[in-house]
């Protein structure tokens, strides 16, 4: 007969299981009332060239958000590859990671580059941010390792 674990014990092992898999128990991805991107979809990015908000009806759980999607297809597209479509640093504003702090984001302040999503706090933080786009994301690149550190040991 198996023996049970005491359930401290059991937390413990699913703690030590997260760190080992790289997985934080705090989430490190930008959200608002439990919703990344505001609920919008962050495939329609890629495939619609536009900000659309997605649907309580197609929805999954990534990165410790709810994420929400236009379609069935957006949804299952980023399952299959969430990193190709999350926005880069958690989905916080890339010119505040780009100067070691965290804000929140406009899903209508959004750019690709190089197949990658960023999103900034307004339009007009995303205009100062394109003044140097490669330098910006560098320093972004930079900062996030240590940004995300301090987020998920909140």
């Amino acid at each position: 007969m198996p023996t049970m674990l005491p359930r401290p014990l059991v937390f413990l092992l699913a703690l030590a299981a997260a760190a080992v898999a790289g997985t934080a128990l705090s989430s490190t991805v930008f959200e608002r009332n439990g919703l990344a991107i505001r609920g919008y979809d962050p495939v329609a990015y890629f495939r619609d060239a536009e900000p659309v908000r997605g649907s309580d009806n197609f929805r999954t759980d990534w990165g410790g958000a709810t994420w929400n999607f236009a379609s069935t297809a957006n949804r299952d597209a980023f399952l299959a590859d969430p990193g190709k479509y999350a926005p880069q640093y958690g989905g916080y504003c890339a010119w505040a990671v780009s100067q070691g702090y965290t804000a929140p984001v406009s899903p209508e302040a959004w750019r690709i580059v190089d197949g990658k999503l960023y999103l900034n706090y307004s339009k007009s933080v995303q205009r100062t941010w394109e003044e140097d786009i490669p330098g910006n994301i560098a320093a972004a690149d930079g900062n996030w390792p240590g940004i995300r550190k301090k987020l998920a040991s909140r």
